[in-house]
């Protein structure tokens, strides 16, 4: 089943053995909104059903939050009228024109236009592809649009960040609580995976406009407030601490000396990351 974060809102867990995201069902007096179409034909029939499990009438439209095959492949399957940010359709009239069989992933990997990470995931949701159809989005809009669903109320907000620039949060004020998608997350489609600090803390500012008691993410667990200001601000000391090093090892070294201790694994990854993105600045 879908698991229950309030009274109207619902979400479907994220699955990393093939890349799938969490999606989001909001349930209004008048219309249900979902949030992102999954990343394939398959994901977005698992998660229709499930909505009808839950006891809640056909979903009425999709919210689309950024341009990533894996949230947008299932838009066609879904089959209802779907809204994102402008430069979302964009992408995906663009991903439109292009072929999806394992010779044309394995050339646009070879190329730099795709990376190996989401190639292998295609491949591994979706064996074949032939029928796949890639569908955009029928409503766009600029900056921010709000959806009264009846009873409860939808914000769609662009706020962009490394990982898409076209990302969009949607917000429930009622509830307080934010599908973030995979706004936080790295740029990963840029060489390597990569944080700007100056950028993280503008995208963190904007969603720090909200009220919010639980955000869903895209790839990982939902987490309440406290939960996300510790990922947050972690990230951020990280990036502080690293500043504007270049070498990895001199940025370890600074690390433990101000921590007094040696960086776990996931803290060296995002230190990875800012040395990373240092070096595509300096590069630019």
């Amino acid at each position: 089943m879908l698991k229950k974060l309030a009274n109207r809102v619902y979400y479907m867990p994220h699955y990393s053995e093939t890349d799938r995201p969490a999606l989001g069902l909001i349930c209004g007096d008048t219309y249900n909104l979902i949030v992102d179409a999954g990343n394939s034909p398959a994901h977005a029939n698992d998660f229709l059903n499930l909505a009808k499990q839950v006891g809640q009438s056909k979903p009425q439209m999709v919210a689309i939050t950024h341009w990533h095959w894996d949230h947008i492949f299932g838009i066609d399957t879904m089959g209802l009228p779907t809204i994102s940010h402008e430069d979302t359709k964009k992408k995906i009239d663009y991903l439109k024109t292009l072929q999806w069989d394992d010779d044309s992933l394995d050339a646009r990997v070879a190329s730099g236009e795709e990376i190996e990470f989401c190639r292998d995931m295609i491949k591994r949701e979706l064996p074949t592809r032939d029928n796949l159809v890639l569908k955009s989005p029928n409503i766009t809009f600029t900056d921010k649009m709000e959806i009264d669903l009846g009873g409860i109320t939808c914000v769609i907000d662009h706020v962009g960040g490394v990982h898409a620039k076209d990302s969009s949060i949607i917000y429930i004020p009622e509830e307080k609580i934010m599908f973030l998608a995979d706004c936080l997350y790295q740029d990963f489609y840029s060489g390597d995976w990569s944080y700007d600090l100056h950028q993280f803390e503008i995208l963190v500012e904007k969603i720090k406009q909200y009220e919010v008691n639980t955000y869903v993410l895209g790839h990982q667990d939902p987490k309440s407030h406290e939960e996300m200001s510790q990922l947050i601000n972690e990230i951020i000391s990280i990036g502080e601490i690293v500043g504007d090093e270049m070498n990895l090892e001199e940025a370890i070294t600074t690390f433990t000396d101000v921590r007094k201790t040696t960086p776990s694994e996931e803290q060296r990854e995002f230190i990875e990351n800012f040395i990373n993105g240092n070096q595509k600045r300096i590069g630019a």
